[in-house]
Parts: C-alpha cells; structure tokens; sequence
C-alpha cells in the first residue's frame, strides 16, 4: 500500500514540473547585443521574465542565473517598472569560437533552464595572396590559385571574379560569372567559354565573412601569357666531327603550341654526376642548336622544355630523357702513383706493389680499358715488354734488384696516354714533425701535419680500416698532396663512421721518401656495441680478482677511455673503480666474507657508455692460508685420532712399551726351577740370611753334553797333564768381583789357583748377568752372566784369555796381581750379591763353601 502511494505522489510531481517547464519557457527570452563578435571583446547579454505568463511562479520569488556552456556565470538582476524580471550579463573578454549563453531560473531549490542563444568569435578575413593563373592548352582553361591567408574561425565565402577589360585593366568591359571553389579548395578553373584570349582579363579572389570582406591583389593578364606549353620532344644528337668537343641537338615541339613562338632550355649530366648543366636562351626557328664542352667518350643524359617567348609564360615539363655518347679520344694526363718495396731471393730481386689513382674524368677521353707497366716506355717502332697489363689499379711484379725505374700508361679504344715515369726511391728521408687528425664529417677525415726542415716537393697519405684484415693492398687507401706547402689535407675515400683508420703520411723529397708518421683516429664516434666479459680468477673472503678482454677493435665504435667496474652487495651497497683502458684486470678489496655479489663493467668512449652482463660471486667465509691451517690441523687431527684408535686396538703392546709389566720374581717359575742334573744337589748357605729379590735379566745354562758325568761338588778340579787328560765335568765360571768378598774370608790358595786352571776339554761356558727392575735406579752397573758358545779347549796355563772356567767371584782375598785385566772388565757387570738371585740356588757353585761369608759384591 505505501509503495502504490509513493508512485503516485511521484507521478502528480513529474506531471506539474513538465507543467511548469512548458509555462517557464514561454514567459522568458535572452537577447545579447550581437550574436558574432570579435575574439577577445565584450558581450552583453539580458534574460527577461514575466512572471504573470509563467503559470507557477506567480508566488515564487524569481532568481536568475547563467550559464556559459556548462560555466556559471554571475549577473545583475532588477525589476522593471512593468513587473518584468530582468538579469544582465557582461563578459568582458570573450575567448570562444563557439559557445552557447543559457539563462535559468530558481523553482524550488533546482534551476530551471529558461532560454539560450549562441554566440559565435572570430576575425575578419584575411587577404588573399600570392594569385597566380595558368592556362592549359590541351583543355583551353585557366586555372587560377592563391594563398587564402589566416583562418577568421567564422563561416567565409570566397569567389574568384574576373572581367574583360581593355588597356591595362582600367576599364572593366563585362563582368563574367564568380567561380566558386568547392569545399576548401584554394583554387579555382575558369573554362574555356568565359574566357577572352589575347586580350587583357581583370582576376581576383573575394571572401567575406560576417565580420567583414577581404579581397586579393587584382591579376591583369592575357590568358595565353600564361599559358603552360606541352613538352617538346628531342628528335636527334649528333657529335660535330671537326669539333670534338661539340654536339648537334634537335627537337620538336607539340602540335598544340606550334602557333607559339617558343623559347627552350637544354640541360645535360653524366650517369655519375647528381647536378645538371644547363644551356639557356635557346631560340631557333628549324629547332636545332649546338653545344661544346662535352667530354670524349662520355655518356650523358639530356633533357628540354620550352615556354612562351614572352618572359611571363610558364615553362613546359621537361622532356623524356636522352642518352648520348660522345666519341674517344686517347687518354691525356699523368698518372698519380705509389708502390711498396720488398726484397726477396737473398736480395737479388725486389718484389714491387705498383698503386696508382684512375685518370680524372676529363682525362680519360672515353672508356679506360687498362694499363700497362713496362720496363721501357713504347714507341711507335718498337715493340711493348710489359710487367703487367691490368684493368685494375694496382699490380704486383718482381724485378731485379738494380731496377730503379718503370713506365705506366692507361690506354682506351682510340690510344693511349703517355706513359708515366715511375722512380723507385728509398724510404729514408726526414720524416713529419707532428701529424693530428680528426673528423671533418662522417665521411671525411681533415688530416693537419706540421712540415719537415727539409723542403718537401709533396706528400703521400695513407690510411686503412683498422678492423680489416691487414696485410691486404686492397684495404689500403691513399692519395697525393702535391702542393709542397700543404700542412693539412681532407681525406674521403673509404671513412665511414665508428671505424678506427690508421694513417700515415710520408713526405716526398727530390731524391727519396720520408720515413711515415702514424696517427689514429674515427670519423664519428659512439658507445661501444658490446662490453667486455668479466671473468673471476680468484676469490677470498676479503678481496676478487677479476679479468676481462678488451673490446675487439670492430665493436669498440670510438677510443676507449675507461672502464668502470662495478659491484652491488645483497644488502644493496654499491661501489664502482674506474680504470684506465690500458688494464685488463682489477682486484676488489674490503668485500665481506661469506656474502654475495653482482659485478658487471662498463666501457666508455667519448660518445656513450655499454654495460656488460653480471658477474654473480660469492666471498669465501675463510682465506686459502687459513683453509690450509684447518687442512693441516684436521689431517694431524685425523692421524693422532687413528693413533689413538690403533692404540686401544693394541692396548696390551702399547702398555706394555709405555708401562711394562714387572714379573713377580716370588711368583716367577725360575724361581722354582732346577736344572736336571742339579735336582738332587742343595746349595748351602747361610742359614740365618735370607736371599733378597734379584731381577735375574737373561740366565743360560750350559751343559757338558751326553757324556757329562755327575758333578763333585767340593773338590778340586784336576790340573791337566800333559797327555791332554781333561776334567769329566766343567766347572762353574762365575767372575767374582774381589771388592766384594768378605775381608776375613780366604780360599785355599790351591783352589784358587787351581780354580783359574782351564780344562783341555771343549768346555761350554756362560756368565750370569744380574740387573735391576725395569724402571729401578742403578747406581752402578748389574752383574752379567753371558754365553760362550765356543768349544775350544781352555788353555792349562795361567792366560788372562780367554778366562779360567770357575768361580771367582767367592775368593776370600783380593791379591795383587792375581787378577788379569779381563777379570776386572766382567767383575764391573757384578755388583748384586749372588745370594738375591733364586736362580743361582740352581746353579753348581765352587767354592759354595764361601756364600755364608758373602755379602756384597
């Protein structure tokens, strides 16, 4: 139910609005006090509204506003004497081509339009100039054009007017019909019907717009003064036989102007040449004409056209173009020349590059068809030995080394030139004093020099394209300055841009050449096409080492000047060097270990700049020094670990190297064991001393062998007699040591003496050797008991050596002089008393009868 109330409220206020808007619009009206006005000046504008024919509005209080397009504009607002509303508007600068004025009026809060007019600015028309007319003889019209001038930015109309006339145009006889050009057309045809020929004609161009009229210069002219003629056509060229020089040329004009009196123009140009050579002011009634100064043996291209005689006619367009040859002649000029020497075969003969420079155009005289070089000029009556005849400009001979001179001629279809005289001259003169080139353009170079001391009759320059391959005489430009006083000179041939070219110059003296001077230099230059490549041949945590090739000489494009290298950090920081462009590496230093970076380099020249590609590097976290030290200490790591491993492998070995095992002489074997033939035996001795513990180091037992009998302990060994009877048992031989014996013991003199008497039988015999604990401090050295291993017969006789196989170490007095120097050598080893050892309680003993009585050795 509310929404049907909503549509309808809203209907009933469409309905009166459109209502009110139909009874606005016609209660009010908007004048300005001119429609089209000047750019730039002021308008006025008024709105009127009566309230009593605008239904509606009667209660209302009636505001007025403007608008300028979609601008609000401000005005001043009355009410007449009439009860009429009236608004004024002023715009003091109007700026618009175009714009439309609206006036509105307040209902209810929203502005209602009311009425609009439109105003148009712009400027009055310009005058047209530059009229020009043109009558076309094949269509017999005229065509007449102008410059319209400035645009007014208003609606124009423009007619071009014309009138018969007589005299100079003061009288105007009969006006003929406007021609009105269609759109914007600047031109416009008058046909041929209105139009009065050989008589003078009045024309201008008229525009109008509603700000004013513009007309043209009036034109006075007869139709046929203007008029265009057709092209003539060229019938024949001859050459003049008796004049070599000259041509004959004749034509033949159109068919539609042959009425006219014509005057032509001849030009002409060689295939290679761009500007032509023109002959005017030609008037002939037979339509013929000659002309001299052509060159022999030359193709050219003519052309011609022709006007009216009168100077106010237009030319024709120019005739199809002609092609003509003129006749040979034999070649006339010197030839410029420059060779390269080098001797061969152990300098017997000479290798001669012969160049020379092609004849100029006025000297050829017809088509050159080659050259000759000889060693002797030709004559008519003799016949030609040429070295080389080519339709090049350089040849390559070898002659004898005493050769000094050839001839060279150029030679076409009608003769040939007088031959050159070439002289050999050595290269050791006085060379230039300095040499400077730079560009002129970018096919050109000036090349400035400053003269020698010694006068020069001339100079050769010599230039070549770096980037070309070299030796090759085809790459090599040069060319001849013969004036002597030259101190510059611009070279063409050959220089393009962003190529480097080495010259050279050589001054010419009477009898020699002057040593060269050598420049570089580029007609233009740029950035280089490429950059070097960056190449890392060491790193470290700290600094980078970096390499890079040289720009090759085709892509460097100018002088190299610089390179700048640079580098960037992941944190962002950057650093550039510059580097002169003689290097070709550069170390980085203060780089952070264990980061990394993007390096690229560029290349300068004078003309721009070209940047590589990037070099990605990381810095290592430890120097090659410091890696070495981990490598070694890891390696001494690694070897003592597996020494370690090895060790507890072998734990018993190495413990036993380092911490030996002592043996427990009272739980020792030997300290139980007996030898067999000593089972039964007992040693006796004191019985109120018990043994010490001896480490017993080495014991041997020796043995008589198979046949030994049992021993006699307490007798006395048998001297020997002389029928070699010997002992059946050896004897014991223990060295004492006499210091060692108690002071109140003494043997028996006999058994002591008997004692060193030595068995005749093969006797066995060994020492004991007594020694410490392993690790236990010896004052003095141990007692020894070592083997003999020897079977001779011990000699009866009282000898030092080899010793008495008995016991010595129990004498009961040292006695001077009893003792030999052996015994005291082995009674040094003996310094433990017996009695500490276990193993001597097994040993059979002479003399035990003294061990009660031993203390110490």
């Amino acid at each position: 139910m509310a929404v049907h109330c909503k549509l309808d409220m809203l209907l009933r206020y469409s309905l009166l609005f459109l209502l009110l808007l139909a009874g606005a619009r016609a209660c009010g009206w908007v004048t300005v006090n001119s429609p089209t006005t000047r750019l730039g000046s002021t308008v006025t504008a008024s709105c009127t509204i009566q309230s009593n024919r605008c239904s509606g509005l009667e209660a209302e209080e009636i505001q007025i506003t403007w608008r300028l397009d979609s601008e609000p504009m401000s005005g001043s607002q009355h009410t007449s004497i009439a009860g009429a509303v009236i608004s004024n508007l002023t715009i003091s600068h109007f700026n618009r081509t175009r714009a439309k004025l609206w006036c509105y009026v307040m209902w209810n809060g929203t502005p209602q339009r009311i009425n609009m007019t439109e105003i148009q600015a712009g400027y009055p028309p310009s005058k047209p100039g530059n009229l020009t007319c043109m009558m076309n003889l094949s269509e017999n019209s005229l065509t007449c054009q102008w410059d319209p001038g400035l645009d007014g930015y208003l609606p124009a109309s423009v007619a071009l007017k014309s009138s018969k006339s007589r005299g100079q145009c003061e009288v105007s006889q009969e006006t003929i019909p406007d021609c009105i050009p269609q759109g914007s057309q600047n031109y416009c045809t008058i046909p041929r019907r209105f139009l009065q020929l050989y008589q003078k004609m009045d024309i201008w161009v008229s525009v109008q717009n509603a700000l004013g009229t513009a007309e043209s210069e009036h034109l006075c002219i007869d139709p046929t003064d203007v008029a265009k003629l057709d092209p003539p056509v060229l019938k024949s060229i001859q050459s003049v036989p008796f004049q070599t020089d000259c041509i004959s040329v004749a034509w033949e004009i159109a068919h539609t102007s042959s009425h006219i009196e014509q005057q032509c123009e001849l030009r002409y140009r060689t295939h290679e040449d761009r500007g032509w050579t023109l002959v005017p002011d030609i008037v002939s009634p037979n339509m013929k004409t000659q002309h001299c100064g052509f060159l022999f043996g030359t193709d050219y291209l003519l052309q011609m056209h022709c006007r009216r005689i009168t100077a106010r006619g237009y030319w024709s367009e120019w005739s199809p173009e002609w092609n003509f040859t003129t006749h040979e002649k034999a070649p006339v000029g010197k030839l410029d020349v420059w060779w390269k020497m080098k001797a061969v075969d152990m300098g017997k003969r000479v290798e001669i590059q012969l160049l020379w420079k092609a004849l100029k155009q006025n000297e050829t005289n017809g088509r050159i068809l080659g050259y000759w070089v000889s060693l002797t000029p030709r004559r008519r009556t003799g016949e030609l030995t040429a070295l080389c005849n080519t339709t090049k400009t350089q040849c390559n001979f070898s002659v004898l080394a005493g050769v000094r001179r050839v001839y060279l001629a150029a030679y076409n279809s009608a003769g040939e030139s007088t031959a050159t005289e070439v002289i050999f001259l050595e290269q050791k003169g006085q060379p230039l004093a300095r040499i400077q080139a730079f560009p002129c353009d970018e096919h050109s170079l000036w090349l400035q020099w400053e003269a020698p001391r010694a006068p020069a009759t001339g100079y050769i320059l010599e230039w070549r394209q770096m980037s070309l391959p070299w030796p090759a005489s085809h790459n090599v430009s040069w060319q001849v300055e013969r004036n002597r006083r030259a101190t510059k000179a611009l070279i063409r041939e050959n220089i393009e841009p962003f190529q480097l070219y080495n010259i050279s110059v050589y001054p010419l003296y009477v009898d020699t050449v002057g040593r060269p001077l050598h420049t570089t230099a580029y007609s233009k230059e740029k950035a280089p096409s490429c950059a070097p490549k960056l190449h890392l041949k060491s790193i470290s945590k700290s600094h980078a080492e970096l390499s890079w090739d040289p720009v090759p000489i085709e892509m460097q494009n100018g002088f190299i000047t610089n390179y700048t290298i640079f580098w960037v950090s992941t944190s962002g920081h950057e650093h550039c060097a510059v580097v002169n462009s003689s290097f070709t590496a550069l170390t980085i230093r203060g780089l952070v270990s264990s980061r990394m970076y993007k390096v690229h380099i560029m290349a300068s020249t004078a003309a721009g700049s070209t940047n590589s590609t990037t070099l990605t590097l990381a810095t290592t976290a430890l120097d090659e020094t410091e890696i070495q030290y981990l490598l070694l200490c890891f390696g001494l790591f690694c070897v003592l670990l597996i020494a370690l491993i090895i060790c507890f492998q072998k734990n018993r070995r190495v413990k036993n190297q380092f911490w030996p095992s002592v043996p427990d002489p009272a739980n020792s074997s030997l300290g139980k064991w007996v030898p067999a033939d000593l089972r039964q035996e007992t040693l006796q001795t004191a019985g109120g001393r018990e043994p010490g513990l001896v480490t017993i180091s080495d014991v041997t037992v020796l043995e008589k062998g198979a046949e030994k009998k049992s021993p006699l302990w307490g007798k006395k060994d048998p001297i020997p007699t002389a029928s070699g009877n010997f002992p059946a048992l050896p004897k014991s031989y223990i060295h004492p040591n006499d210091s060692g014996l108690p002071s109140g013991s003494r043997a028996p003199l006999e058994a002591r003496l008997g004692s060193y008497m030595n068995d005749a039988g093969a006797v066995q015999y060994a020492k004991v050797v007594a020694d410490g604990y392993r690790g236990q401090q010896q004052p003095i050295p141990s007692p020894l008991y070592v083997r003999s291993n020897s079977t001779q017969p011990l000699l009866s006789e009282l000898t030092p050596s080899p010793k008495p196989y008995e016991n010595l170490w129990f004498h009961g007095a040292l006695e001077a002089g009893l003792h030999c120097q052996s015994f005291q050598e082995d009674s040094a080893f003996l310094e433990e008393p017996l009695i500490d050892f276990p193993l001597l309680q097994g040993l059979k003993i002479d003399g035990a009868e003294d061990l009660h009585d031993f203390q110490r050795f």
